[in-house]
């Protein structure tokens, strides 16, 4: 992952539906997700909403694009900066810095109680994670 000044935004639900797909593909055009999209759910959605979400998530920094010719048309090929585990690493970072940062001690000895509910196994494979982070 390439160090980044900000950290990527929250993403709204058909923004995270969008992202899962792109990243399950690793590229895609705009008719590639609504078309998958369409598939799984019980309402159609426009191909211009689709096209305003993945617009706005390469605006937001989270597709990189390219204009790619496809027979007569010019089309954009949409491909994930950042891989699923490492938008969720970040996301992960910031959210816990926030709490940490509002709440000080308090949610640290929140975080604490959590780590003494897991099995010890559990809480070891986390240990393991976190001296390697």
């Amino acid at each position: 992952m390439t160090k980044r000044t900000q950290a990527p935004p929250r993403l709204h639900e058909l923004e995270a539906l969008v992202m899962e797909e792109v990243w399950r593909r690793e590229t895609a055009t705009v008719r590639d997700v609504m078309e998958a999209l369409n598939k799984a759910a019980s309402k159609s959605r426009a191909y211009t909403t689709v096209m305003t979400i993945m617009d706005r998530l390469h605006r937001k920094g989270l597709l990189d694009r390219r204009q790619e010719r496809q027979g007569r048309n010019n089309t954009y090929i949409y491909a994930p900066r950042l891989s699923r585990d490492e938008y969720a690493d970040v996301r992960a970072q910031t959210e816990v810095d926030a709490l940490v940062r509002e709440w000080g001690d308090v949610a640290l000895v929140h975080f604490a109680k959590q780590m003494g509910t897991l099995d010890p196994k559990r809480r070891e494979q986390l240990r393991r994670l976190a001296r390697g982070a």
